[in-house]
């Protein structure tokens, strides 16, 4: 929330004048009165190292705080009613995120859009709306990004004017600079919840239903090779995440991404993180680079977060040699259109393989397919678990075992629908009973089929 915005509510809840409020329409003021108090700051405390650091202790946080306070009574043009709003807003840049420190806070929020220093978007319940924080100009914004990137030993700059990151917490982030960006800095952060959902939570907000995930979780006990699938903010990580719970503790687990988000809970967890190039263009590690090194540090499991180039040759060799139960996802709109993703992914390896070579590997290795969607009222549904069967002539053969089908859409309850069994019982059935679990009789029985 801007200070201005800040003001207004405790204007309301006082009652005070508009005259006080109108303290807040003169940002240039208050604007040298942070710079000058920052000044300060940094002159009896190194609070310039601060501001890029990662975490600091809660004894400093609270000094810092404190001292801020006691800078502004110093101030005599300070407002009591400003006071507060200024402390906090002090605080937040120095050892917060600055004006989108209270977004980040709030549970309510999904994801954080900021278009520019005026315009911050957030999006709440599957919905995109104005947020009315604001940034004072394209500088702060700046600082905020090399505030975030900085602790990841990454850069942003001209020459590297993209960057993926993550706060502490896992959230996931990516900033765009000029001349890339053309109305100034933008910066998107996928937000994470700060206790991971479980299988449970997905139930409970209606993503699948309590027997798709009882399916799914004998599927990733009995080793089954698992991508999944789906469009951008459908899921796919979350659902990654819970499908990687699953996985047993006594297993060692390798996790590769772009940025760091996988939340396991397991003990035995090795976290693997790409490297962008340095400033002479060299020392870049790719996905690709560590899905192989991944095979020679005794994986139990390979879990990736995302599969978009030619590691997928990798990762689907990996499946074929011995690594089962590996775990992906990939963009796709729906499960065939992730086989033939597949096939391209393979082809920027640089590898000239045959088509059909492509489809055998594809089909020898992954066993099932979880595709997710964001629907039209924002909620997100597994509307496909597909098995792949294996070849028949050139063609790879999916058979849906579950699949959400909607039959209407309201204003009021938004998408209508129903998930259900298509009634197949899958050949990896078989499978999942060598491993020592059973299925349910009428886990695959349509509703109302006896």
């Amino acid at each position: 929330m801007s200070l201005y915005s800040r003001l207004k509510v405790m204007d309301e809840m006082s009652g005070t004048t508009s005259e006080r409020l109108s303290l807040a329409r003169a940002p240039d003021q208050y604007r040298g009165l942070k710079h000058r108090v920052q000044r300060r700051l940094i002159k009896e405390i190194d609070a310039r190292s601060l501001i890029f650091s990662a975490e600091v202790p809660e004894k400093e946080r609270a000094e810092i705080r404190q001292k801020i306070l006691d800078l502004l009574d110093e101030e005599p043009s300070v407002e009591p009613l400003a006071k507060e709003a200024i402390a906090e807003s002090l605080f937040a840049e120095i050892l917060g995120y600055g004006p989108i420190q209270p977004l980040l806070e709030d549970p309510e929020v999904d994801e954080i859009m900021v278009n520019s220093p005026t315009d911050v978007y957030v999006e709440k319940r599957g919905k995109i709306e104005l947020s009315g924080v604001e940034f004072a100009d394209d500088r702060d914004v700046m600082l905020l990004i090399e505030k975030i990137v900085a602790p990841l030993g990454r850069r942003i700059d001209e020459s590297c004017p993209m960057v993926d990151a993550r706060l502490p917490d896992g959230s996931r982030v990516n900033a765009v600079i000029p001349p890339l960006s053309v109305r100034g800095p933008c910066l998107t952060i996928r937000k994470f919840a700060r206790n991971p959902f479980t299988i449970d939570d997905l139930v409970r907000v209606g993503t699948l239903t309590e027997g798709m995930a009882e399916f799914l979780e004998a599927c990733v006990k009995a080793r089954l090779n698992i991508v999944v699938s789906g469009g951008t903010g459908s899921g796919k990580t979350t659902t990654l995440n819970v499908l990687s719970s699953f996985i047993p503790p006594d297993e060692r687990i390798i996790t590769i991404e772009d940025a760091a988000e996988l939340q396991l809970r397991q003990e035995h967890v090795v976290p693997l993180e790409t490297r962008p190039p340095n400033i002479e263009g060299k020392g870049e590690i790719t996905i690709r680079h560590l899905v192989r090194n991944a095979l020679r540090m005794r994986p139990d499991r390979i879990v990736v977060g995302e599969v978009r180039g030619g590691e997928a040759l990798d990762m689907l060799q990996a499946m074929n040699t011995g690594h089962d139960g590996s775990l992906t996802t990939g963009h796709a709109n729906s499960p065939r259109d992730m086989l033939s993703r597949l096939e391209t992914m393979v082809l920027m390896a640089g590898m000239e393989l045959p088509v059909k070579a492509i489809r055998e590997q594809i089909a020898s290795a992954i066993d099932l397919i979880v595709h997710q969607s964001r629907m039209k009222d924002g909620s997100r549904k597994i509307t496909h678990i597909v098995e792949v069967q294996g070849m028949e002539g050139d063609v790879v053969v999916l058979q849906d075992i579950f699949e959400f089908r909607q039959t209407g859409y309201s204003r009021e309850t938004g998408v209508v629908g129903a998930f259900v069994p298509t009634g197949i019982r899958p050949k990896c059935a078989h499978r999942i009973e060598a491993s020592g679990m059973r299925l349910r009789q009428d886990l695959f029985i349509p509703h109302g089929v006896l």
